[in-house]
C-alpha cells in the first residue's frame, strides 16, 4: 500500500479543535488542503501526522504548541503610547494593525489592551501556546516519478 512520505504532494481533508471543542479551521471534501511533504507549507505537527497515512486513512491527534504555532513569547507583545502611532489607526481591542520591517516583511499584531494613552500590541500567532486536536483524512497522494 502507498504511504506518504516527504515529497508527495498530499491531499487532505481535516478539522481543527482546540481544548474547549471549538473549530477553529476546516476543510471538506470540496475544499481539501493539498501540500508538499516536506516542505513547511502547513503546521509541522500536520506534516508529521500525515507521512505513513494511505489514501483514505483517518486519524485525530493532538499537536503540541511546539510542534503547532509554537509558543507564547513575552517578547512579542509590547505597550505602545498612542500618541506614537499614525494618526487614524482603528485601534480597537481585538483589531489587528499590518506592519511592515525594515526588511520588507509583513505581520500583524493584535490589539489586546487599550487605555486612554496606551495600546497593547501583540505579535504572537492567536494560535501560539494552545494545543490543537487535527481530525485528518488523507485524500490522495501524488507521487513524483524519476524521468
Amino acid at each position: 500500500m502507498n504511504r506518504a512520505q516527504e515529497g508527495d504532494t498530499v491531499t487532505v481533508t481535516f478539522q481543527g479543535i482546540l481544548e474547549d471543542g471549538s473549530v477553529f479551521d476546516a476543510s471538506d471534501e470540496n475544499d481539501p488542503l493539498t501540500f508538499v511533504l516536506g516542505e513547511s507549507q502547513v503546521i509541522p505537527g500536520l506534516e508529521m501526522a500525515v507521512v505513513g497515512m494511505s489514501v483514505g486513512d483517518r486519524k485525530t491527534v493532538t499537536i503540541p504548541p511546539e510542534a503547532g504555532y509554537g509558543l507564547r513569547q513575552s517578547r512579542l507583545v509590547e505597550v505602545v503610547a498612542i500618541d506614537a502611532l499614525p494618526e487614524g489607526l482603528e485601534l480597537n481591542i481585538g483589531g489587528q494593525l499590518e506592519v511592515t520591517s525594515e526588511d520588507g516583511t509583513r505581520f500583524k499584531l493584535h490589539i489586546v489592551k487599550r487605555d486612554a494613552r496606551t495600546v497593547t500590541l501583540d505579535a504572537n500567532h492567536p494560535l501560539a501556546g494552545r494545543p490543537l486536536t487535527m481530525r485528518i483524512e488523507l485524500v490522495s497522494i501524488d507521487r513524483p516519478t524519476i524521468n
